[in-house]
């Protein structure tokens, strides 16, 4: 024999505090609102005296989880009663009959009858019920709390005894008379009352000063052309041939909000090499003779006497007939769009390469030989689909200048044989041997990424390569602080020699998803964001990345 004692437990509860009565609160209007225990009179009479005492936000958010719950008809006449924002969801999904109904109505407020009035699966009686109630329902009510008007102090008479006077002849003073009209410059004293003549004389005064139109702006005839001169800082300093207003003060590598001048990267990239540039865009906002678009041209200046760079020298032209200098804003919006497609591709992938991992390594249960095959089968394509999505997914960053780089230090040697252990079936698909020498030389640069730059170069050769085919890893210092990673080129891509290979289309030898050319395009875009190169020669592909040690140094002389 079991006994549920749940009820008893909860209203046996300590409500010294404010945060056990709202725990208390939620328990209750859960447990009799699903039905878990009956509307027990003790429960319901501690729910009234609780519902001051508890926090409006428990209230509704409680009410809120009663939703299309079909509370007792005792519970929806306690939360029909209270603030309109706990009575909403109660109210729209109550299942009552039309006696209960008929006897709620009254104690409902005017909102709460309005949210049952909008109802369409009530008892006709019910409607019939709410349009007894008139025009009150109909009424906005203000709930506003009414402030206190403080009662004015009432001061007694004061009576005094005055002396009779001495009869002195009294003269009445001159008594000006009142004007029929109220001046419209006069301002009337907020505190009394008005007049309507006052009131419409004010008004003809104000129609005669505004009555004529203001007059148009002056049209300004736009320039074509003006020089400029920046100090070392790139500050422009000195303009003509336009207004100098917008121009003053702007430096070459400052973005500005929209509506003020603003360059483009070009010139920002020249300023901190000392480099001429040339046809930088320029956005000036405004309504001066100088707003529009421009192409700017520069060249630095230097002391004679000393050398030293004194700023720069240049001119700005408009743009000429099928030019345009304003920014590219689709090309944003069209990277915003694929990384959201990624983002959807990716969830339904995952979720499939899961549920066949499962089914595979019966996870579930017992499986038949013939469903782990097909599990299997199903896995490997969708890590395959996976890897398609990451790929699109890096490009789409690295387009959009959203890769996270951080700095680490990666050795080389472990990573290496890492990847080469994933690739072993993919060798012997394809009949090809991949050959690593062993090295102890570490590069700088993202982990993820060198990684991923790594894994993907690799796999894009190795599916490339033939039968009985070798493809030789090796890894080299050189003086200049970069790490030469030098792999040898299939055959079948001596057809595009150089950096050719990049555009080459995909083949029926080639089982790259995306192409070789799109993952070879991949890895030199990511080895440029790890600030290294990716060059082709005629039998090899060198790699160049930052060496460890060198950054190290180089941190190491800054500080």
């Amino acid at each position: 024999m079991h006994f549920d004692d749940t009820l008893e437990t909860v209203l046996a509860a300590d409500l010294s505090g404010e945060g056990a009565r709202a725990s208390v609160w939620r328990q209750l209007v859960d447990l009799v609102g699903r039905g878990r225990v009956s509307a027990d009179p003790r429960a319901i009479a501690l729910l009234h005296d609780l519902r001051n005492h508890v926090p409006r936000t428990v209230r509704v958010a409680s009410a809120r989880d009663l939703e299309y719950a079909r509370p007792p008809v005792e519970l929806v006449g306690l939360l029909a009663t209270d603030v309109i924002e706990a009575a909403l969801p109660v109210l729209r999904g109550a299942i009552l009959s039309v006696d209960q109904w008929q006897a709620l109505l009254p104690r409902l407020s005017p909102p709460a009858r309005g949210v049952v009035r909008n109802r369409r699966d009530i008892d006709p009686a019910v409607h019939r019920a709410l349009d007894s109630f008139g025009s009150v329902d109909l009424v906005l009510s203000d709930e506003r709390p009414v402030e206190p008007i403080a009662p004015q102090p009432v001061t007694a008479p004061v009576l005094a005894v005055v002396p009779p006077l001495a009869a002195v002849p009294v003269t009445a003073p001159a008594i000006d008379p009142e004007p029929l009209f109220l001046d419209p410059a006069t301002e009337p004293d907020p505190a009394g009352p008005f007049r309507i003549a006052d009131v419409m004389a004010r008004i003809e005064a104000f129609e005669r000063i505004h009555d004529g139109a203001p007059p148009p702006p002056p049209q300004i005839a736009p320039q074509d052309s003006f020089r400029f001169e920046a100090d070392a800082a790139g500050q422009i300093r000195w303009v003509d041939g336009v207004s100098r207003a917008p121009l003053i003060g702007m430096s070459l590598d400052f973005c500005a909000t929209p509506g003020h001048a603003r360059f483009d990267a070009i010139a920002a990239g020249a300023l901190r090499k000392r480099a001429p540039f040339r046809d930088a865009r320029l956005t000036i906002g405004g309504d001066s003779d100088a707003t529009g678009e421009w192409f700017v041209s520069g060249v630095p200046a230097f002391d004679h006497a000393t050398g030293r760079f004194i700023g720069y020298r240049g001119t700005a032209r408009r743009p000429y007939h099928g030019e345009r200098a304003e920014p590219y804003l689709n090309r944003d919006a069209g990277i915003a769009q694929l990384r959201q497609l990624v983002h959807e591709l990716r969830t339904p992938a995952g979720a499939i390469a899961g549920f066949a991992e499962m089914i595979q390594q019966e996870l579930l249960g017992p499986v038949l030989p013939v469903y782990r095959d097909r599990a299997g089968a199903i896995l490997n394509h969708s890590r395959d689909l996976v890897a398609v999505i990451d790929d699109l997914d890096l490009a789409a960053r690295i387009d959009g200048d959203a890769l996270d780089l951080r700095d680490d230090r990666v050795a080389l040697g472990p990573l290496f044989d890492v990847i080469a252990a994933d690739l072993v079936s993919l060798c012997e698909l394809r009949g090809t041997l991949l050959e690593v020498d062993p090295t102890d030389i570490a590069v700088a640069g993202d982990r993820r990424a060198v990684e991923r730059l790594l894994a993907r170069l690799l796999a894009t050769l190795v599916s490339a390569g033939g039968q009985d085919e070798s493809i030789h890893v090796r890894v080299g210092l050189e003086g200049d602080g970069f790490v030469s990673i030098v792999l040898d080129r299939p055959q079948a891509l001596d057809a595009w020699p150089g950096n050719s290979v990049f555009d080459v289309d995909d083949g029926e030898e080639d089982m790259s998803l995306l192409g070789t050319g799109f993952a070879l395009r991949l890895a030199r875009n990511l080895a440029r964001e790890l600030d290294g190169t990716l060059a082709f020669g005629s039998a090899t592909l060198t790699l160049r990345l930052p060496a460890a040690h060198a950054v190290e140094i180089e941190r190491a002389q800054r500080r």
